[in-house]
């Protein structure tokens, strides 16, 4: 059974395949923010029991980008419990499958010999990397706090999809990056703050302009999409991150 941690009073980070996923609880009720692969429904279903809730307590969930890899739980809950779907305005075309923005297969090709991918390919293959997946979200107001559990602030961090959205959490001095900015990732050789590699990336340009929107919170804790937790105000976070891709 995968782990969940509690990185912030009622903020836990959950884990599936080389991916997490986040629940803010506020008494009985939840938000799911990301929800790993369509083969980590049981991950996250296992989190939300180990807390002492189910699955139906969900009052809402978000997306930080329609990725195969963040969508399993979403769109399961969505298609089984009719828990609603919230994502940036541009990204909602892109969860509902209007187009694709995501790296395929023919892409790794030319990287078989690299480190790590063969066997990372393989294990996201099992957890249903190359299912087709879509789920009928809602657009959220971004840069206000959404009515929901945890009371998170979406911001807008477009770039690595065209509607990437982090979620702030400032009662926390928490910020959910997603895959805006990542402390560790299978095909990267490297751990901390950091961007992705380029093979996942649709706008670099957008991608760095968004660590200025990043830069700009007032967070001192970071949950990622891919990595663990890391303690440090998001602007040093960014600076190193900055540093790194020069």
């Amino acid at each position: 059974m995968k782990t969940v941690e509690e990185i912030a009073p009622d903020v836990f980070r959950g884990t599936g395949t080389d991916v997490n996923f986040v629940l803010l609880r506020d008494g009985d009720a939840l938000t799911l923010i990301d929800g790993g692969y369509p083969g980590d429904v049981t991950a996250v279903e296992s989190a939300i029991r180990a807390l002492g809730r189910r699955p139906e307590d969900v009052q809402g969930m978000l997306l930080t980008h329609a990725h195969v890899d963040h969508m399993g739980a979403i769109v399961a809950f969505h298609d089984r419990y009719g828990i609603p779907v919230f994502t940036d305005p541009t990204e909602v075309a892109h969860a509902r499958r209007e187009y694709l923005e995501q790296a395929t297969g023919k892409d790794f090709i030319p990287m078989l010999h690299k480190h790590g991918v063969l066997p990372w390919l393989l294990r996201i293959a099992r957890a249903g990397a190359t299912r087709s997946v879509s789920v009928n979200a809602q657009a959220f107001t971004p840069g206000h706090p959404l009515d929901l559990p945890g009371g998170p602030v979406p911001v807008a961090t477009h770039g690595h999809t065209s509607g990437h959205t982090a979620f702030h959490l400032p009662q926390h001095g928490v910020v959910v990056t997603g895959d805006a900015l990542v402390t560790a990732h299978p095909l990267s050789k490297i751990q901390g703050p950091q961007l992705l590699p380029p093979v996942f990336d649709h706008g670099e340009e957008d991608t760095l302009g968004a660590l200025d929107h990043l830069a700009a919170l007032d967070a001192d804790t970071i949950v990622p999409g891919h990595g663990p937790a890391l303690t440090m105000p998001i602007s040093a976070a960014v600076d190193v991150v900055r540093d790194r891709t020069h």
